[in-house]
């Protein structure tokens, strides 16, 4: 994709750069859609599906056969504990791609996210910048090689089983099943694959003859963003976004949760619990020790989580020595 002048934020409003964002996932989501792949033999589905399901009255849903209805699934603390972008950059660092100083950062972002149980933009903001600046220069196909094996490192292990289990409920009943979130496209795309899910929108970083110049394409797909890129896929798919699904733990997803016939909140921070509440949206929480400790932080965080973050850096840097 060529070097535009007109795709920097100060040349278009913040609205026209999610537009923008969103139709750019979009495309880049279908374009790299895995339709009828077949569920992967190393996902382990060990707890039954009707048990995670039966927390409470389900309608009838997913309705098997509608080809019109599709879900989505934010990623980062819904499908996969923690921030994706921060295991890239653990991945990364074992590689050699930057410093012990910016594994520290990221560390720091990552007790962050822990500790507040929410996505804060600026955080991420930070964290997808320090990303950007690691990755220019270098290939498309060198960072997508790399990530699959970050993947069998840092991810795997994360990935929640119950809502790994709603997801295979919509690929059972026969619908297109994606992810949207801020992560790379790239990086998206491949734990789409590796949990054998239709495709990934994600945030698209702009690459010149398959080489990343360290710029974004519109903005990253956070907030409003998000939104867009799923009524794009939703249009160029067409599909019936009433009768879709939507899944996150974020209220920054409240926008894209509003699009949907059926939006859920899963493992939710205070304000998209307050807000599902008040409009009677499904629940989901698949953590533990949920009540010892704020939404969103696991039973033995606090300064612990700080600490872990740091511990894991340490531990890294000397493994590299």
């Amino acid at each position: 994709m060529a070097a535009l002048g007109w795709l920097t934020p100060r040349r278009r409003s913040a609205s026209a750069r999610s537009v923008l964002a969103g139709e750019a996932s979009a495309e880049a989501a279908r374009k790299t859609a895995l339709a009828g792949a077949p569920h992967p033999a190393e996902v382990d589905l060990d707890t039954d599906l009707e048990a995670l399901l039966a927390e409470g009255e389900e309608p009838e849903f997913p309705v098997a056969g509608d080809d019109l209805a599709a879900a989505f699934f934010d990623l980062d603390n819904t499908v996969m504990q923690g921030a994706a972008i921060f295991h890239f950059g653990r991945g990364l660092y074992k590689r050699e791609f930057f410093r012990r100083r910016e594994l520290a950062r990221f560390a720091w972002q990552q007790a962050w996210f822990r500790l507040a149980g929410v996505e804060d933009p600026d955080h991420m903001q930070d964290a997808r910048d320090s990303a950007l600046s690691i990755v220019k220069g270098h290939k498309v196909s060198e960072l997508m090689a790399i990530g699959e094996e970050i993947y069998d490192e840092y991810m795997a292990e994360r990935i929640w089983p119950g809502t790994r289990a709603l997801a295979q409920a919509h690929l059972d009943a026969g619908q297109k099943v994606w992810l949207v979130t801020a992560a790379p496209v790239e990086t998206a795309t491949i734990i789409a694959r590796r949990l054998g899910l239709t495709g990934a929108l994600g945030t698209v970083a702009e690459s010149v003859d398959g080489i990343y110049t360290g710029r974004l394409v519109g903005e990253p797909l956070h907030g409003p963003a998000k939104a867009e890129a799923v009524r794009a896929l939703a249009a160029a798919e067409g599909l019936d976004l009433e009768r879709c699904a939507a899944y996150s733990d974020s209220h920054n997803d409240i926008p894209m949760l509003s699009l949907v016939g059926h939006p859920y909140a899963i493992n939710p921070d205070t304000k998209l619990r307050k807000h599902a509440r008040t409009h009677d949206w499904r629940l989901r929480d698949y953590r533990t020790g949920r009540k010892a400790v704020k939404v969103g932080v696991p039973a033995a965080a606090g300064v612990g989580a700080i600490a872990g973050g740091a511990a894991a850096a340490i531990a890294l840097h000397r493994r590299r020595k």
